[in-house]
């Protein structure tokens, strides 16, 4: 059975020459390869345009909070920003590459490093001093309560250490 994670390839010429149905089947298979294939947030390719890389969340809710999840593998605690202004909360954080002094020739290199950055829209009168958040083994929690009423302001929000 062939594996449906292959990334689709060029299509091949036809002995006649150029194949416009191979062209069109491969583009086709391309795009669905795209929509369809979910992404660690800094996989090659994952960017969000402005040259920061997209950063997938869980978002929940309960009937009196809102909660996001966001995995950060390989990225620090203090290399990590997380903001609400204007009704968005801001995740802002760095992969710093690792300084590694070998004599060593790459043959694959996949792993990213750069600035992961995703802005959530969250309902208005949440007062930012009461949003928490946590970091823990790459895994970023923040907990935000649900407005009570219109509170325009922007603040830093702090990030502890350990359980949520």
């Amino acid at each position: 059975m062939a594996d449906k994670t292959a990334t689709p390839t060029a299509p091949q010429p036809s002995i006649f020459g150029h194949n416009p149905l191979s062209t069109l089947q491969a583009e086709m298979d391309r795009m669905f390869h795209a929509f369809s294939m979910p992404q660690m947030s800094w996989s090659p390719g994952s960017s969000n345009g402005d040259g920061t890389l997209g950063l997938r969340v869980d978002i929940g809710d309960t009937d009196s909070e809102i909660h996001i999840t966001a995995d950060l593998p390989g990225v620090e605690e203090k290399d990590t920003v997380v903001t609400l202004e204007d009704n968005v909360l801001r995740i802002h954080a760095e992969r710093k590459a690792e300084s590694e002094q070998s004599d060593k020739k790459w043959r694959i290199m996949e792993r990213s490093q750069g600035v992961f950055e995703r802005a959530i829209r969250v309902p208005g009168g949440i007062d930012p001093k009461d949003v928490k958040a946590t970091f823990e083994k790459g895994v970023l929690k923040v907990t935000l309560p649900k407005p009570t009423k219109e509170q325009p302001s922007s603040h830093r929000i702090s990030i502890s250490t350990g359980p949520h």
